[in-house]
């Protein structure tokens, strides 16, 4: 299937400001700048990355508002031009590093607009990540909403029917739904955003010390508005991206540079090397059948903690006021 999934969507307008110049930093700008990147990360507790279409630009996908985007041209009556299909792509060094950071500690959470499979394809543990808006590679279940890996792209978006009986009877754990058909699992623009994937994502960029955008102009709500969730408490934004994006105003650092260049240079100073792609970790080429549901003791036991948080945010901050009287 070719990377140009937009084909398969449904006709929509307003699809944000498409094509705005892109700007780059000089060396030593970005240097300095991905040090004190660096910097923030050691002090934060709780790092959360906002990953869009401009992490997967370097796999030889395009992304869509860029200069050459695929809405971008679609607006001039034109296609982008590349010969890579989603079974062919693979995680790029920012993939690679992000699973290095979640490793190494630096990072705890990533919340991404993507549908490529990237994140999957890198090895990433599915309690890592929210896909809000879904993965080429994933077939749910219509009726116990179980999800599947599947080994290539599935044939259509738009969670249309595959006409497909659940996997659910095959080697899982669990409960057999039996009539379950399976469906694919990317949105089209009317679908409402997965509900765990949308909780989790809401949950970590509030608690977050530090929130980052990585390749997005951060144009769609509401994934784009998730990283400015803990800036009431005090928390940092920082953006990494090569056009303005919508929040520019609202970030504590704006870094105009390659997302895999910035990332390199932050896992060095971090000292943190970054592992290669590997079929082996990539769920898509296993023989076995692979479940990529989140879990929802996962979302649950998070969201004690996220109850508590705000609980005690409340109380500090009255504290504060009771304080300053």
């Amino acid at each position: 299937m070719s990377c140009n999934y937009a084909d398969g969507l449904s006709a929509y307008d307003d699809k944000g400001i498409l094509g705005a110049p892109e700007s780059f930093d000089s060396e030593e700008v970005v240097a300095q700048k991905c040090q004190e990147l660096a910097d923030l990360i050691k002090k934060s507790g709780h790092v959360v990355l906002h990953t869009g279409a401009g992490i997967s630009t370097s796999a030889g996908i395009p992304d869509f508002r860029g200069p050459k985007g695929v809405w971008t041209l679609e607006e001039k009556g034109e296609k982008p031009d590349f010969n890579v299909s989603f079974d062919e792509a693979k995680p790029t060094k920012t993939h690679m590093a992000i699973i290095s950071l979640i490793e190494s500690g630096y990072v705890q959470y990533v919340v991404s607009q993507n549908i490529d499979g990237l994140h999957l394809k890198s090895g990433l543990n599915r309690k890592y990540l929210s896909e809000l808006h879904g993965n080429i590679y994933i077939e749910q279940c219509k009726k116990c909403r179980r999800q599947f890996v599947s080994s290539t792209a599935v044939e259509t978006v738009g969670q249309k029917s595959l006409k497909r009986p659940c996997k659910s009877s095959i080697n899982t754990k669990g409960r057999s739904c039996r009539s379950g058909i399976l469906y694919d699992n990317v949105l089209d623009w009317e679908h409402d955003l997965p509900e765990n994937d949308l909780e989790m994502g809401v949950m970590h960029s509030t608690i977050a010390d530090l929130n980052i955008a990585l390749g997005t102009t951060l144009q769609i709500v509401p994934s784009g508005d998730l990283p400015l969730k803990n800036l009431k408490r005090g928390g940092k934004f920082v953006i990494c991206n090569l056009q303005p994006t919508k929040h520019d105003k609202k970030a504590n650092l704006i870094i105009s540079s390659y997302v895999d260049v910035v990332l390199a240079k932050v896992c060095k100073l971090l000292g943190v090397e970054i592992g290669e792609y590997s079929e082996l970790s990539d769920p898509t080429k296993q023989n076995n059948l692979f479940e990529w549901t989140i879990p929802t003791d996962n979302v649950n036991t998070f969201h004690k903690r996220y109850r508590k948080h705000v609980k005690d945010t409340k109380v500090e901050s009255k504290a504060k006021k009771t304080k300053c009287k």
